[in-house]
Order: structure tokens, then sequence, then C-alpha cells
């Protein structure tokens, strides 16, 4: 079986083709310092979290400030204007761990208790600009993404996970990086977890090599009617992708699912829905995911290309005031990993050949300061039903 489009299916829109994978093509572990063990790091936590000092919270506080006095959107802020003198030890590190290290890394000591919404998100996409440039995570352009309920059913069509309160399974981001800062925590559950898709890739060569063949080939996913410019409603690309030495991952199981209602597109095979399965049973084990309680003030950055993520289901109190409140950044850095090609099918590329963001057409960059539903269309076409 050799992987590759086949004539037919070959997209009317722009589209790079999925590389053969013959069978004969022999396949190796991939020794990299992002295939990690979730229990192992538990036992380490110091080796992947980092306090704020006092002095780099004045430090983003001044910085905040002068943002503020300048009255520069915050959409537009860049690392110029927003100094952290006393981060310049940390942020190198920090940058090392998402490409170079276990790919991800959590800096604990925001103050989001002080600051307003506006102190607040002005501070985050400041230390955000640091990585890399914030790019829009919807169809409504927000560079900052509330991560609550809204009372989204994300099994219809234009439903997001991020906006309910069920559980989400491991899957990645388009962005080379996510962050993720804790505003609030729910009444219960809610919990954050991490696991190396380098792990994931090279258990499943050892384990199941027919299996992670078949995710090595093209898998097609619905953009759920959040459509670039340029681009169709569907795209193709494998979930394990190598490229230089590497293995890099993206993976939404839901669009798998979703691109079922294309016509002109294959079923899911068996052997696509075995694969699928036994990839989240991995993911699932203990023996492989980080579990962590993130805390108001917590920042969770992660490198989607080598680190999968998902979110224990959980409950607010129903007068608010107990509210799982998170804020998202979706970072393109130019310093990132050289991508496998086939990546261009995403979300195409920005002009320093890095994922872009869903900007469409006649949509700017925007970032709101309390939660508010952005996806396409009408939202109550995504809204749960009543009981």
């Amino acid at each position: 079986m050799k992987i590759g489009f086949s004539m037919d299916l070959r997209p009317s829109f722009a589209s790079v083709d999925v590389p053969l994978v013959p069978d004969e093509a022999p396949l190796h572990p991939v020794p990299d310092p992002q295939g990690w063990l979730g229990p192992d790091l538990a036992r380490r936590p110091e080796d992947w979290t980092y306090s704020l000092s006092d002095a780099q919270i004045a430090d983003l506080r001044d910085a905040i400030a002068r943002v503020e006095a300048a009255s520069i959107e915050i959409a537009a802020i860049r690392p110029g204007d927003f100094p952290l003198p006393s981060w310049d030890s940390l942020l190198p590190l920090l940058r090392k761990d998402m490409f170079e290290g276990r790919g991800f890394a959590v800096l604990r000591g925001f103050p989001v208790g002080e600051l307003s919404p506006l102190q607040r998100c002005i501070g985050y996409f400041g230390i955000g600009s640091y990585f890399g440039v914030a790019v829009s995570q919807n169809a409504k352009g927000h560079a900052i993404g509330h991560i609550c309920d809204l009372g989204v059913d994300d099994g219809k069509l234009t439903g997001r996970g991020y906006q309910t309160n069920f559980r989400l399974p491991y899957h990645t981001d388009s962005s080379d990086i996510v962050g993720l800062l804790c505003i609030s925590k729910s009444m219960s559950g809610g919990l954050s977890s991490l696991v190396s898709s380098v792990t994931l890739y090279n258990e499943m060569l050892k384990q199941r090599p027919d299996l992670l063949r078949v995710l090595m080939g093209p898998v097609y996913r619905d953009r759920r009617e959040e459509i670039p410019p340029g681009q169709g409603p569907w795209y193709v690309i494998p979930v394990f992708n190598l490229y230089g030495g590497r293995t890099f991952t993206t993976y939404v199981r839901s669009t798998v699912g979703k691109a079922q209602r294309f016509t002109e597109l294959p079923r899911i095979s068996p052997q696509l829905e075995e694969a699928m399965d036994f990839l989240d049973t991995l993911a699932d084990d203990p023996a492989y995911h980080l579990d962590m309680d993130l805390q108001p003030g917590d920042i969770q950055f992660v490198c989607n290309h080598f680190v999968m993520h998902s979110r224990t289901s959980f409950q607010d109190d129903p007068t608010r005031s107990l509210r799982r409140h998170l804020l998202r950044l979706h970072l393109a850095c130019a310093d990132g990993p050289t991508l496998p090609t086939v990546y261009e099918n995403l979300r195409g590329y920005n002009k320093e050949r890095r994922p872009a963001g869903l900007l469409l057409e006649g949509v700017r960059l925007n970032v709101p300061l309390e939660p508010v539903d952005g996806g396409p269309g009408d939202p109550r076409r995504r809204m749960r039903e009543r009981i």
C-alpha cells in the first residue's frame, strides 16, 4: 500500500500532496528530548515549572502600564513595546523548552487577581510576543481566545470543544505554540493533561507498526466552515509526519469524523478507525501522560508539533462564582522547527513560513476582553439542547 493522493481525490483548491510512504520503507524510533513519560515528569515538577520573581512581576506591571499609557492596541503589541529586562535569562529557557526540550513549560505567578481584564490581556499578549506572533484562532479573528463553557455542543458541525465543559480528547492545535493562562478554576474537574506525541509514535512503532503506517498516510479533515482564503472546506494531512529526523504530529479526531459529510472523500476505513482508537488508548494511559491542575496565574506553553493536550470534563458553580476560565494564545514562531511541506495544508503559512492563523477575508485581528463566541455563522446552530 503506497500512500498519497489518487488522481480523482486531488482537490480543486490549493493543496500539497501527501508524501508517499512505501510499505517496504523501514521505520525507526525517533530519539528526541520530547519523548518523555508523564510519571517521570510528575516526580520532577521543578524541571518544567518556573516561578516569577518579585522583580519580574514588577517589570511585567511596568510594561503593562507603558502599553496602556501609549494606547497601543493589544493585537499590535511587540517586544519593543513591552520591555521585560529582568526576564532576559528566563525567556531563552522557556523558548528552548519548546523546541529543543520536552516541548512544554509552566510559568507561575502572573498576577491575575490584581489586574483588570484589559491589563491581563495586555500582559499575557506581551509575554507571548517574545515567543512569536499571535495569530487568529477562529472565524471572528480572536488573537486571544477565552476558554470556558459557553453552552456549546462540540458534536455539532461548528461546535468547538474549548467552548464546552466536556472532556477534550488528546489533540493538537494548528499553531507552533499554544499558551493557556489560567484566570480562574471550575468548581470541580478541568485538569489539564499533556502527552508526548514523540513517545506515542515510538510506542506505536513498537506495538503496532501496521497501524502507525496508516496514521502516516492521508487523513482527511473538516475545516468546520472556517475556510481561509484560497483553501477548501476540507484538507488532508497525516497524523504523524517524519521530517529532518523528527516526527511532527497534527491530530484532531473530531475533524476526521466530521469530514465524512463530504461525499467525494473516502470513508474512514476499519484500519484508520483502529489506528485512531489505538492512538487514543495510548494517550489515555497514565503510563504516558502528565496531568496538572493549573492554578490562577499559571501559564502553560505547549509546542503542538511534539506534545498533544487534553482536558478532563468540569463543572462550574451555577452562580458563576467558580468558573473555569483560561486565556489562549496561538503563536507562530519565526525560530520554530522547519516543518514538513504538507503542513501548508493546515491553514497555510505566514510570510515567515510559519503556520498561519485562521484570519478570514474581511476579518481584522482583535482581542475580546471577555468570553464571546468566536465560531462561524449563527451561534445558535452549535448550542447544547436545553433539558
